[in-house]
């Protein structure tokens, strides 16, 4: 063992190790790269592929990957999509939406609807104009019971038409 570090020592024995060091390397990662084959099969043997050749032209065809179908879909967003409003038109659509509103009390009727219901847009519109505004929303509203004299009367029974529910607008929201 001795022997072996004292070969080291030499300049020109360590260079001669140093190369078959080298050497042994390169033919270990050359041996890996090889391409292997299968071996053949037993029985009938096929003929080997003829190449096939090359058209000069290439032909391109529709790739339907993921990156193609992401495309398409933007196309089609941009005419599935409203066209964007300018900074001018964006700022009167928000002022109309914002216009000052006042909430004012009082008691306007409620009308009844085709369905039997109260309709209560007329009566908030009546209050708003009445306090001198243009229309109204409703924001509370009143019920009462009003019947006819007779149902006061000793000894009367009450009927189903004897008596109808009144509706009223209270509160609304004006502009």
């Amino acid at each position: 063992m001795a022997d072996g570090i004292d070969d080291l020592k030499n300049p020109a024995r360590a260079r001669v190790v140093m190369a078959g060091l080298a050497l042994s390397m390169v033919f270990a990662v050359t041996d890996r790269g090889w391409t292997q084959t299968a071996p053949p099969p037993l029985g009938v043997q096929t003929p080997a592929p003829q190449p096939q050749q090359i058209d000069p032209a290439p032909v391109e065809r529709e790739n339907p990957g993921l990156i193609d179908e992401i495309g398409k879909l933007f196309e089609k967003s941009k005419t599935m999509l409203p066209p964007l409003k300018s900074p001018s038109e964006t700022m009167n659509d928000l002022s109309n939406i914002a216009r000052p509103s006042t909430m004012v009390t009082g008691r306007a009727a409620c009308v009844v609807a085709a369905n039997g219901g109260p309709d209560c847009k007329a009566g908030a519109d009546r209050l708003c104009q009445s306090k001198g505004y243009k229309e109204g929303k409703s924001l509370d509203t009143d019920a009462s019971e009003k019947c006819s004299p007779i149902v006061y009367l000793p000894g009367h029974k009450r009927g189903p038409n004897d008596c109808k529910t009144e509706n009223f607008v209270t509160r609304a929201l004006c502009q």
